[in-house]
């Protein structure tokens, strides 16, 4: 069957996209343990793109994972299709000119290289979102580190299990003892130059 799977080409080109926009399309992806700070400081980097003039959309774990994802468990194989389909249509928005923002743990080193593959190395900034295991736990808003402990959910990463810390990611943020806005100055300085076409 997938000999009849013909990709179709489009008039319309990616690069005509970006310079209708006025931008360079690309895939913000932040990574790091659960509640290290990657949504909020995704949604506050989007904020302040969105106030530059930048035209972005957010993707958030909790949120995929309600819809296109809410099949899927938190095994490392269902957590490796969570990453891999998140990636396919964070592809999509980039060829659509857009900037995206990905705020999700994903855990295994493997993945993430493979959203490099995906989107293409070009198009994908790696931001390590660190935070310590220690801080994360004291922030706990969700309560799932507590849960965790007592053996209530299992798979937890940072917990019962790995979380693959980048090597050499494009932006890393420790976090302990940063403000979200310094947190967002830092990223957008370093992204700042990809931005514009």
């Amino acid at each position: 069957m997938k000999e009849n799977i013909i990709r179709h080409t489009y008039e319309v080109s990616k690069s005509q996209r970006q310079k209708l926009l006025n931008q360079n399309s690309l895939l913000l992806w932040f990574t790091g343990l659960s509640g290290s700070g990657k949504s909020t400081i995704a949604n506050a980097l989007e904020h302040k793109l969105y106030q530059e003039g930048f035209k972005t959309y957010a993707l958030d774990g909790d949120n995929i994972r309600k819809g296109i994802n809410n099949d899927l468990a938190f095994s490392p194989e269902d957590r490796k299709e969570n990453i891999r389909r998140i990636a396919e249509v964070a592809n999509l928005m980039v060829d659509a000119g857009v900037i995206v923002l990905a705020a999700f743990v994903s855990p295994y080193k493997k993945d993430r290289e493979n959203i490099a593959r995906i989107v293409g190395n070009d198009n994908f900034v790696e931001i390590f979102v660190n935070t310590s295991l220690e801080e994360c736990e004291k922030r706990d808003v969700k309560g799932l580190y507590k849960k965790a402990r007592a053996g209530e959910i299992k798979d937890f990463t940072g917990v019962n299990a790995p979380y693959e810390a980048p090597e050499a990611p494009d932006v890393e943020i420790i976090t302990d003892g940063l403000s979200v806005e310094e947190c967002v100055v830092r990223i957008y300085d370093k992204i700042k130059p990809k931005l514009k076409i």
